[in-house]
């Protein structure tokens, strides 16, 4: 399926993606995360990726500057009594796209970023690895302790109080937005789209592995989040639009881009970026459709926490499923966004998740690292790339 678009068209819609890349370093055959890589090494790897001028102000750089380019290191960071930056505890790089005006547009560009990350990371041993959840570590202490105005900072909002929990999960943010959409409606779609959260996050299932060990389940990440980080995320613009809950639904936009912006978290990580194609077709899809009465402010941590295990083997879930897949196509009047539904029939169809694959590997005696890596190595879009390349 090509993902080629016209950077010139016109829409009413934007759409964008960020994604969370896990590393397994080669060298000294581990995985890399807060316990063995200094900030240092990715900041390395980011120094020698391209800066696009044209990339704002629609990207947000953020107040410690880090958030520099497309590329940038997703970790905790620590800051001195008086609030002064002073470190970050790193635990991969994310991969941002701009805002592109077809979900096809923000497909390509995830893909080419991806592949310029890959280009200056593997000549240097670190390996990006598929994964949603740290597969080694359970837990996630800061070192040293939070100071005073650590902890105050970290009381500040429901997302703050919980951002230990993200240095052990990968997974993306899947945005869109429609122009003609108001505030009340906006906050409409984050509901809706929190509600059926569990019958979507299953499409992209791809944490099996928790403390080296295979889990019960599909999605530890999914199972361990849900009801302390949010599922959907709508950005306002003034602060009376805010509606107060924990995990937070609402939040200020940062910047003008980010106004009426709603942005999907609950999903795993996927390494076929096609899939990523799949479910913004499918969120854009559940967003317009008029007959869907389903609403939640939070997460239904235990419908969630069901899904992580079960996946589409559970009847109500799959069910779900496939009302969700066939309300969104009809919902969507373009046949390209239509097709891009059709890996996520086909899962639910055949009452499987990514993570499947991993399992049954896993249970053939493979090696995790090998496990890992495999869920880049043999994807659709990257064998569609090496073609386009050739």
């Amino acid at each position: 399926m090509s993902y080629r678009h016209d950077p010139g068209m016109t829409s009413h819609y934007q759409f964008g993606i960020e994604h969370e890349v896990a590393f397994w370093d080669q060298e000294t055959d581990q995985f890399a995360d807060f316990s063995n890589t200094l900030f240092q090494r990715f900041d390395d790897l980011i120094a020698q990726l391209p800066e696009y001028a044209s990339d704002y102000p629609q990207l947000r750089i953020g107040d410690a500057g880090i958030k520099r380019k497309r590329w940038y290191i997703e970790g905790y960071e620590r800051f001195s009594e008086v609030g002064a930056l002073v470190g970050c505890t790193p635990k991969g790089i994310e991969i941002r796209t701009t805002l592109q005006p077809t979900i096809a547009g923000a497909v390509a560009e995830l893909q080419e970023s991806f592949r310029q990350l890959c280009a200056i990371a593997r000549p240097v041993d670190l390996l990006p690895v598929l994964t949603s959840f740290n597969p080694i570590h359970k837990t996630f202490v800061p070192q040293p302790t939070l100071n005073h105005y650590e902890t105050e900072r970290r009381n500040s909002s429901p997302e703050k109080r919980t951002a230990h929990i993200p240095m052990l999960t990968y997974g993306p943010d899947l945005n869109f937005s429609i122009q003609r959409l108001s505030p009340t409606e906006v906050i409409h779609v984050g509901k809706k789209l929190t509600y059926y959260s569990p019958a979507i996050v299953p499409f992209s299932f791809s944490s099996p592995f928790y403390g080296q060990e295979l889990w019960s389940g599909s999605s530890i990440r999914t199972h361990l989040r849900t009801g302390l980080r949010p599922a959907a995320m709508v950005f306002m613009e003034h602060p009376e639009e805010l509606i107060a809950s924990s995990p937070s639904l609402t939040k200020i936009a940062r910047i003008p881009a980010e106004v009426g912006r709603i942005e999907f978290k609950a999903c795993d990580s996927c390494g076929d970026f096609a899939l990523y194609g799949g479910l913004l077709a499918l969120l854009k899809g559940i967003a317009l459709d008029q007959t869907l009465t389903g609403q939640a402010l939070i997460p239904d941590t235990t419908c969630h926490q069901r899904a992580a295990l079960l996946g589409f083997q559970d009847p109500e879930l799959r069910h779900q499923a496939l009302m969700l897949l066939a309300t969104a196509e009809k919902a969507l009047t373009d046949s390209q966004e239509q097709a891009l539904l059709q890996p996520l029939w086909q899962y639910a169809q055949q009452q499987t998740t990514p993570a499947q694959m991993m399992r049954d590997r896993w249970q053939r005696g493979d090696k995790l690292a090998d496990i890992l890596s495999a869920g880049y190595g043999q994807t659709s879009w990257l064998r569609a790339t090496e073609t386009a390349l050739s």
